[in-house]
């Protein structure tokens, strides 16, 4: 019998929505079998590490940055107090499971210091800059736009980023809430096929970026439009969440 792998314990930030937490572990888990592979051994039960999925109800994330201030619509506390459950059961590196929640990256970062909190949205970045790619569309939520996370990060890349018009903007949104949070999918996916493809016949492009954790639930390939490359951040999340439990230092 090998010895198991030695892991490290990391946490995952669920719970915006449900369903995209729980989309997230399973990327997870199977970025750890393949952690595992690369390491030449076999992906049994005690080759996986300790990880903690936190499913806390969070304020809308959108709307909290369209109505800035205090008040119980800040999704901030009950990211932190969530956060801090897992730092106290030994998470030594913590992914979001959101992609409209990294607005607040910054001060959930300082607050706990201890931890390292992975960034979506550069993650996705560096990992497309490392393939040669240079120009991307995003498909996300309302706040993700407003917050420029993606926009700031591609930039830093030396990646330029497309976002959709206004009216495509309200569709994605649409196909988000009527859609999957409502468990309508066929109607997600017409409303998210739809702005992709005149996003990508506007702009020429090859890539898509699928900027909210929901949107992949929905849309997994654009009828009609050969050769996309359809980039789902939280498999890229959960790749570099795996990379730090088996004790790869950051990229």
């Amino acid at each position: 019998m090998q010895a198991p792998p030695r892991t490290l314990t990391v946490g995952i930030l669920g719970g915006m929505g449900p369903a995209a937490g729980v989309d997230f572990l399973r990327h997870f888990v199977q970025a750890c079998a393949e952690q595992v592979r690369a390491l030449h051994l076999p992906p049994c039960d005690q080759s996986f590490p300790e990880h903690w999925l936190a499913q806390v109800p969070v304020p809308d994330r959108t709307a909290a940055l369209q109505q800035p201030g205090a008040g119980g619509h800040q999704p901030l506390e009950p990211l932190l107090q969530a956060l801090g459950r897992l730092a106290a059961l030994g998470a030594r590196s913590v992914a979001i499971a959101c992609n409209t929640a990294h607005a607040w990256h910054g001060e959930l970062q300082a607050r706990f210091p201890g931890v390292e909190l992975l960034h979506m949205a550069r993650e996705v970045a560096q990992a497309l800059a490392a393939r040669g790619v240079r120009e991307v569309g995003l498909l996300a939520t309302e706040g993700t736009y407003r917050s420029g996370l993606y926009a700031q990060a591609m930039a830093q890349a030396g990646l330029r980023c497309h976002v959709p018009q206004r009216g495509e903007r309200e569709l994605l949104m649409r196909g988000i809430y009527d859609g999957v949070k409502a468990g309508d999918l066929a109607l997600a996916q017409q409303c998210f096929a739809a702005v992709a493809r005149d996003l990508v016949e506007r702009h020429g492009l090859a890539t898509l970026v699928l900027g909210c954790t929901e949107i992949p639930l929905a849309l997994t390939q654009v009828p009609g439009v050969d050769g996309l490359a359809l980039v789902d951040p939280a498999a890229v999340l959960a790749q570099a969440l795996a990379q730090r439990a088996y004790g790869a230092a950051p990229a």
